[in-house]
């Protein structure tokens, strides 16, 4: 048995911030918790947390990354294809170059806010 959402309230989402999760379907509430443990843990690696604030700003080619990261290409593009198989980067090609972006607009607005979360006080210090 599901319990049904209070007046106002919808079942296709979390609640917004200050709300409680109380009386919300648990399979719903579930499979969002997987969602976001798989962008969580795309987000664990240092290397791909790097990749995803410089695309936060616009599209870059490998060759761009390599060079912003200093990291050779082999390892850009591992960590590159990971966040492809994770859905959180896209594509598109331009002759022999290859732009990725962010798919996303929510994951973008993530990881911006986790910038700005933990590493804005350190920019305002410097």
């Amino acid at each position: 048995m599901t319990s049904q959402p209070s007046s106002g309230e919808t079942s296709s989402g979390p609640p917004s911030p200050g709300q409680d999760f109380t009386g919300r379907d648990i399979t719903v509430l579930a499979g969002q918790a997987r969602k976001a443990s798989d962008v969580l843990k795309a987000l664990s690696h240092e290397t791909r947390l790097l990749i995803l604030w410089l695309l936060s700003e616009n599209e870059k080619s490998v060759s761009e990354l390599e060079e912003l990261l200093a990291l050779p290409q082999a390892a850009v593009s591992q960590q590159l294809a990971r966040l492809r198989l994770d859905h959180l980067v896209s594509t598109r090609r331009e002759g022999r170059i290859i732009h990725y972006s962010i798919t996303n607009p929510e994951v973008s607005a993530v990881v911006t806010s986790l910038y700005d979360l933990l590493c804005g006080t350190a920019d305002q210090e410097s």
